[in-house]
C-alpha cells in the first residue's frame, strides 16, 4: 500500500529531540513504516526521546499514535525502517527485549484486575520481577511513588476511581525503574481534576530520572510537560520541535484536526 498522496518534507525530528549532543537517545525511530496486515498506518515516521526527555506524541484519532507507541515497545515490528534503543538497533526484537532493555508500555486504558485488591494487583506483576523475597520492597517502592495507592490497599481495584485506577496501571510498571515510560493517552476517560492528578504524577516520573513518551489527543496538559512534541497526521510526522516554537493549536485546526 503506498502513502497517501500528500507527501511533506519535514525536518528530522530525532536529532532535535536528543537530550545531549553526540549521546544515544534512549529511543529513537527511524523511518519507520508500519501497520496491520495489508493496511499501513505509519509512513517513514523518525522521532527521538533523549535522557531525562519528556516527548508528546500528539494528533487526531487515526494519525498513527497508539500504532508509534506499539512499534516502540516492540509490540509490532516495522514493515520498514529501525527502532533504535540506547544505541542498539532492536528492530524486529521481541517485546521483552525492549522490556530488559528499559522500555516500559503503560497501554491506553486502566489494565487492572477489578475483582483483586490493590496490593494484591502490584504482587502479580512485580512476584515475576523481582521474584516472592523481592516482592515486599516493590509494593513499598510503589506506595512511596503513589501514596493514595497505599491509602487504598486493601481496597478492590473495581471500586476506585477511575484516576486511581490509571495510578495504579502505571505502578505496575514503573517500580523497575525503567528509562523510558510510554504512556498511552494517560488522560483517556478521566475528569480534568484527575487528568492534573495523573500528570503530576508523570512529573515526579521524570524529576526521578525517567524519560517519557506521552501519546495523547488533548494536548494540553501534555505540552505542560513536554520538552519536545511530535505531531502526527495521516501516519505522517507534520511538525515537531520545541513547544514555545510551534504554534500547535493553530496549525491543528487549520488542518481541521483540533485536539
Amino acid at each position: 500500500m503506498t502513502a497517501p498522496g500528500r507527501d511533506r518534507h519535514v525536518a528530522q525530528p530525532g536529532t532535535a529531540a536528543a537530550s545531549q549532543p553526540g549521546s544515544d537517545p534512549v529511543l529513537e525511530l527511524v523511518d519507520v513504516h508500519a501497520g496491520y496486515e495489508r493496511f499501513l498506518a505509519l509512513f517513514g515516521v523518525s522521532f527521538a526521546v533523549g535522557e531525562r526527555q519528556s516527548v508528546a506524541l500528539v494528533g487526531p484519532n487515526g494519525a498513527g499514535k497508539t500504532t508509534s507507541a506499539r512499534v516502540a515497545s516492540g509490540l509490532l515490528e516495522p514493515t520498514r525502517g529501525r527502532v533504535v534503543v540506547a544505541g542498539r538497533d532492536l528492530t524486529g526484537q521481541p517485546a521483552h527485549r525492549f522490556a530488559a532493555a528499559g522500555i516500559i508500555h503503560a497501554p491506553e486504558g486502566r489494565s487492572v484486575f477489578s475483582s483483586l485488591t490493590v496490593e494484591e494487583n502490584l504482587a502479580l506483576p512485580f512476584r515475576r520481577i523481582f521474584g516472592r523475597s523481592g516482592v515486599r520492597e516493590a509494593i513499598d517502592r510503589a506506595y512511596e511513588v503513589f501514596p493514595r495507592l497505599g491509602e487504598r490497599r486493601r481496597q478492590n481495584a473495581g471500586s476506585l476511581s477511575g484516576g486511581e485506577q490509571r495510578m495504579l496501571s502505571l505502578a505496575r510498571v514503573l517500580v523497575d525503574e525503567p528509562k523510558l515510560l510510554i504512556a498511552d493517552e494517560p488522560s483517556l476517560g478521566l475528569a480534568p481534576i484527575v487528568i492534573e492528578e495523573v500528570y503530576e504524577v508523570l512529573q515526579r516520573i521524570r524529576d526521578a530520572g525517567t524519560a517519557l513518551l506521552i501519546i495523547e489527543q488533548h494536548i494540553d496538559q501534555a505540552l505542560k510537560l513536554a520538552d519536545h512534541v511530535v505531531v502526527l497526521e495521516h501516519g505522517h510526522v507534520s511538525i515537531a520541535g520545541r513547544p514555545e516554537d510551534l504554534d500547535l493549536h493553530r496549525s491543528l485546526t487549520l488542518s481541521g484536526k483540533t485536539t
